[in-house]
């Protein structure tokens, strides 16, 4: 599959016609081509026609695809060392959040997911077309050099390619656009390393690089932890919910909650829920071994001790349906909490499916629900 429907130095690209770049993006495309997609890139190139005309050792892409996620952004140019993401939104004059989310995602996408932009600071633009503003100076930056979403309309899209990059972020005088787009996928850190690493209690900020940011997934652990003394001082139960885009690193920061509670406060007895056998079965697996290499125990005492840490969700509920206690896990963190249902729902799908004619289960004393931003959840 190719990475993008069109490619080529800016140069090319200007001195390319309009249709014939059109004609690149329609034999791309594999689909029926239909009116509103052929005028939306029709209208995308010619703007940039206008607002890239003097850029210089430039390039640029346009339907790139994004490794494994099954995207494709609008429009990618890499400059001055910068990957500039830009999502169209033609003849919009409004910038809608879904849009802005959107823009967003794309650029996080390609840090967390595409080798050759681990290292590199990227923007994503969100244009709309009809709209009338200029570029705001005043750039906020995360500290994975992911800036937040740039807003221009027609017009104001030339002065994106001047950001300035904060002095803290390195920055390579050109980016070499043949390993750039041959660099591939790769998850950085994957979820079994930082697993391993966070389960043998080394530090956030010892780990190369999470997907939340070493200083977001603190921030988060610390906040729950605030949450979690003030319910045992006052002798409540809480809920928290974490939130993010996909590979915004929710489940690092979930396992990372887990287990500082594990090793410091062991009467809490600190669980990791999820409803992903696969997941479950290779992070417990993964942890088994790590354990095994590192303290020398028999692997079956390795796999017990980690199945009190990581744990299905599924095997949790049936447990508890069976007999009326309460867990005395004290705290729990339910992974992909975008998964569960109301109460009328498990109840039908036990009855179904388990014969059990009611659903009845107590509940942890607090609950910690990780779950993508834009899920449907039920409560």
């Amino acid at each position: 599959m190719r990475d993008a429907y069109f490619s080529s130095t800016i140069s090319s690209f200007l001195d390319q016609s309009s249709d014939q770049i059109l004609g690149e993006l329609a034999r791309a495309h594999h689909h029926a081509l239909e009116h509103l997609q052929r005028n939306a890139w029709l209208a995308q190139i010619e703007l940039l026609k206008v607002e890239l005309a003097d850029l210089s050792n430039a390039y640029i892409f346009f339907e790139l695809s994004i490794p494994r996620m099954g995207k494709r952004a609008d429009a990618v140019v890499l400059h001055r060392g910068i990957v500039f993401v830009i999502e169209f939104k033609v003849g919009s004059t409004s910038f809608d959040s879904y849009a802005i989310d959107q823009a967003h995602d794309y650029a996080l996408d390609l840090k967390n997911f595409h080798l050759g932009s681990h290292d590199l600071p990227i923007v994503p633009v969100l244009c709309a077309t009809e709209a009338d503003r200029g570029v705001n100076a005043a750039i906020a930056w995360a500290e994975d050099a992911v800036a937040e979403p740039v807003l221009v309309g027609r017009g104001s899209l030339r002065g994106v390619f001047e950001i300035e990059v904060p002095s803290g972020f390195t920055i390579p005088g050109t980016i070499d656009v043949s390993s750039w787009r041959s660099s591939g996928y790769r998850p950085t850190p994957t979820i079994i390393e930082a697993a391993e690493a966070l389960y043998r209690q080394h530090a956030v900020d010892e780990i190369s690089r999470s997907d939340a940011g070493a200083k977001n997934l603190q921030s988060t652990s610390d906040k729950i932890a605030e949450i979690i003394e003030r319910s045992k001082r006052d002798g409540r139960k809480s809920i928290c919910f974490i939130t993010g885009v996909p590979g915004a690193g929710k489940t690092l920061a979930g396992l990372n909650i887990a287990a500082k509670r594990a090793e410091r406060h062991e009467d809490e007895h600190a669980v990791f829920l999820s409803g992903n056998g696969p997941l479950v079965d290779v992070l417990k697996e993964a942890l088994a071994r790590d354990k095994v290499a590192r303290e020398g125990v028999k692997k079956t005492d390795a796999k017990r001790a980690v199945s009190s840490f990581v744990q299905n969700i599924h095997h949790f509920r049936d447990h508890y349906i069976e007999i009326i206690q309460q867990p005395f896990e004290k705290v729990v963190v339910f992974d992909e909490a975008q998964r569960a249902w109301t109460k009328d729902q498990a109840s039908k799908f036990m009855q179904a499916k388990r014969g059990h004619s009611g659903f009845m289960m107590s509940e942890p004393e607090f609950l910690i629900s990780v779950m993508d931003r834009h899920s449907d959840w039920c409560t």
